[in-house]
This record gives C-alpha cells, structure tokens and sequence, in this order.
C-alpha cells in the first residue's frame, strides 16, 4: 500500500495538509462550517415538515419569510450581543428554505425515493471537493472568477424571465446545467472569497456561512432536477 502510495503521487496526508492557513483562520473556517452544518439541519427539518406533516409548507409565504429572516440578520450588527440573534435568524432561514424545497422533494420522491439522498450525496461531493480545492490553492486564483460568475447569474436571470413568456424547454435545460455549473463554481469562490475578507477583518461567519448554504441548496436542488429528468427519461423509452 505504501509502495502504491508513492507511485501514484497520492499522499493521504495532504488531505488535511492546510499549513498555509495561519491559526485564526482555521479557527474562523470552523465556525463558519459549523455554522452551515447546523443551516443544514435546519433546511432538513423544514423539508420534512413539509412533505411530513399539514402543519407548514412551501410556498410563497415561506419564501417571503426567508428573505425578511436574512434581512434580518444582514442588518442586525456583528458582536457577541447580538451572536445568538443573529444564529437564530440563519436557523429560521435556513429552515424556510427547506420549506421550499419541500415541493421539489416531494415531486421527485414521487418519481424515485432515491433521488433525495442520491442528489445529497453527489452535491456534498461536489461541495467537499470543490471546497479542499479552494482551501489548497496557493494563491486565491478563483477569486478571478467574480466577474465571470456574475456574468454567469445575469444569463440565468435573464433566461429565465423570457422563458417565463417562451416556454421553451431548450433554455430551460440551458438554465438547468448552467445554473449547476454556475453555483458550482461560486463555492470554489465563496470559500475563498471567506478567507480572504477575514484577512481583512471581516470575521462575520454567520453572514458568510449564507453565501455557501446558499451555493449548496442550489446545486442539490439542480441535481434533484437533473436525476429525476433521467429517471422520468429512461422510463420513456
């Protein structure tokens, strides 16, 4: 195995090797994905109240909801007072967002009761991958990617608003795989982006911990899409 280990080049170690990341950083990453941990718990709470129970449900109501919650908490100040607040107003919008997932879920566990946890293990893939590949970059090269990325959301905007009047199921797949591409893309920046505000005194992880739930929803919920459009093709055929 050792001997393997050296002809491949592949040194398990360097899985964890992220000696370029100085003390507090580390520290502040900690938070930050300690933070996304519970938003994830949050999300999978308010999924399964949706599809579970007649009590809440996605829709608009929660959808308005979410965005005064991260109002909220992007206008609430930065300091300990405010600490517990401001987690609690990420809880309730992370929890809000699994409410609106909650039509997707239930449209595609009615395909296949698969695809929830197949899509959640391969956006968690692509998120832990993407997400080390940031992190061991030795200079913050993705950062160059903004201007792309933005250029990127402004075509999924637009396509979007004039397929509402076209309906037109090209640029709906356009919307589909770029949007996967886009947001995939956005995490590689994200993390790196989180490093480099805190090298400049920005130490807010719960508001940056939003950037990367928010890159990680739409990419499951993109994948969620694409695996239940297979399944619905193959049964075609």
């Amino acid at each position: 195995m050792e001997r393997l280990g050296r002809n491949t080049g592949f040194n398990l170690d360097a899985l964890t090797d992220f000696s370029r990341l100085d003390v507090p950083t580390k520290k502040h990453l900690k938070n930050v994905y300690s933070s996304l941990a519970m938003s994830m718990f949050a999300a999978a709470a308010g999924s399964a109240v949706h599809m579970y129970t007649q009590f809440l449900k996605g829709g608009i109501l929660s959808a308005l909801a979410g965005i005064g919650l991260l109002l909220l908490l992007r206008f609430t100040p930065h300091n300990s007072k405010n600490q517990m607040t401001r987690i609690g107003y990420l809880m309730g919008f992370a929890f809000c967002s699994g409410l609106g997932l909650g039509p997707i879920m239930e449209n595609v566990t009615q395909i296949d009761s698969s695809i929830v946890p197949t899509a959640f293990f391969f956006t968690t893939l692509i998120f832990v991958c993407f997400t080390l590949s940031a992190l061991w970059a030795e200079e913050r090269s993705y950062l160059y990617m903004g201007g792309l990325l933005g250029s990127g959301l402004t075509i999924l905007l637009v396509s979007s608003l004039v397929n509402i009047f076209m309906r037109s199921y090209f640029l709906d797949q356009v919307h589909l795989y770029l949007g996967l591409v886009v947001f995939s893309a956005f995490i590689l920046y994200d993390t790196q982006l989180i490093v480099v505000k805190f090298h400049h005194g920005d130490n807010d992880y719960v508001w940056q911990c939003v950037d990367l739930f928010i890159d990680f929803i739409a990419v499951f919920r993109r994948i969620m899409v694409i695996l239940a459009q297979n399944k619905e093709n193959k049964r075609k055929k």
